[in-house]
């Protein structure tokens, strides 16, 4: 009867070191998805503003249609980046103006337990990251750029683009979330 209750206790051991494998490699599919939206959001802020002030269709940047051809190489580097953080391994990764998804495996195993083949398994996981604008574009006959923004109202003369106190900041303009 020890015997049998040694071997359970080794078992659930086991399975405790593969569910904390795994949550390791969520845990950095998580981070490295949102990693990589935000470096799309930053995209699209830097969009935002140069067309703002080469006075062009900033309304577009606004809506999330701006950004025709994301830097997916940058994006992608900030995600391994986070990847590595969590000792982990980004691949793939793919972006597009809405939405970036990442698959990680660890970098380390779940090691050796009672269960064969386990010091060879690596955890691996998945995560989709929405990058999704916050603006709405006040329609009007003036100089100035007007919209608002989850209920905040922003009012940008041209002129005014050095003062950063006037700008929004990109979290202002665009939300991050995990979606999955």
């Amino acid at each position: 009867m020890v015997a049998g209750l040694l071997f359970l206790a080794f078992a659930y051991f086991a399975v405790g070191q593969a569910a904390a494998t795994r949550n390791g490699a969520q845990t950095a599919a998580d981070a490295a998805a949102l990693a990589a939206a935000q470096d799309v959001r930053d995209q699209m802020y830097d969009g935002f503003l140069e067309a703002v002030e080469a006075e062009e269709a900033w309304e577009d940047w606004l809506g999330g249609g701006g950004l025709t051809d994301v830097d997916e190489g940058a994006a992608c580097a900030q995600a391994a980046d986070f990847a590595a953080r969590n000792n982990s391994t980004a691949d793939p990764c793919e972006c597009s103006e809405s939405e970036c998804t990442v698959a990680v495996r660890t970098d380390y195993t779940i090691g050796k337990s009672i269960v064969p083949g386990t010091e060879s398994t690596h955890g691996e996981a998945d995560a989709t990251a929405v990058v999704e604008p916050r603006c709405r574009v006040e329609t009007g006959d003036t100089d100035s750029i007007e919209f608002s923004c989850d209920g905040e109202d922003w009012i940008i003369d041209p002129g005014e683009l050095d003062d950063p106190d006037v700008l929004p900041e990109a979290a202002d303009l665009f939300s991050v979330y995990l979606s999955e």
